[in-house]
């Protein structure tokens, strides 16, 4: 991104990611509070029914449990965590910031999201152009995330921001990659919990 210094990108640990996910951990990375809200605005934004893709998941996908989708892939880095998850249909491991190019069809899915995993990504605009491409048109992709990280894996210009300026980033991130309606929606303030933002773009048609 042309609009960032090259050591946005930089990580303070630059072995594989592959090594640091390989031992699974079966554990929440946000508080209860934060989750609820979470759920609750997946529960507006991603009707029944849909093939929903949930990018960089792990054993939980904090879907709303009432509701039925037509299919949920996941795609993370640790197969024993994408196994124990419920509700994935079917799932895959990939090395993002090794190859953002993703195993599915062209315009084959009706929503997208990435859940406390968009400061990990060292290439997230052609990540978000690949999730763009398998989105049909209109269909909304939804990054999610919080002020806990892995702090040596996160990418350097995410460690120097405060939360509004992670929205500011992700939205960035949107637009660059093509995606339409870009909105940041405050899920909680991080005054009683975990503080819970969601950024959403959607496909253009």
């Amino acid at each position: 991104m042309s609009d960032l210094p090259a050591w946005a990108f930089l990580k303070e640990d630059p072995d594989a990611d592959a090594r640091f996910y390989a031992e699974a951990r079966l554990e929440t990375h946000i508080d209860d509070e934060a989750i609820a809200a979470l759920t609750d605005f997946y529960r507006r934004v991603l009707p029944p029914g849909e093939r929903v893709l949930d990018l960089m998941s792990s054993w939980i996908s904090h879907l709303p449990p009432e509701v039925a989708y037509d299919e949920v892939i996941g795609h993370g880095m640790n197969a024993e965590e994408l196994a124990a998850n419920p509700r994935l249909a079917r799932w895959f491991v990939q090395d993002l910031n090794a190859t953002p190019a993703l195993p599915l069809e062209d315009a084959s899915l009706d929503a997208a999201m990435i859940c406390v995993g968009v400061q990990y990504l060292q290439r997230p605009i052609e990540v978000m152009r690949e999730v763009r491409r398998v989105l049909r048109p209109g269909a909304p992709l939804v990054v999610s995330f919080s002020n806990r990280c892995f702090p040596t894996k996160a990418v350097a210009v995410w460690l120097r921001l405060n939360t509004a300026g992670h929205a500011t980033l992700v939205e960035l991130y949107l637009r660059t990659a093509g995606f339409a309606d870009v909105a940041s929606h405050i899920l909680r303030d991080g005054s009683a919990s975990d503080p819970m933002v969601a950024v959403v773009g959607r496909a253009p048609g």
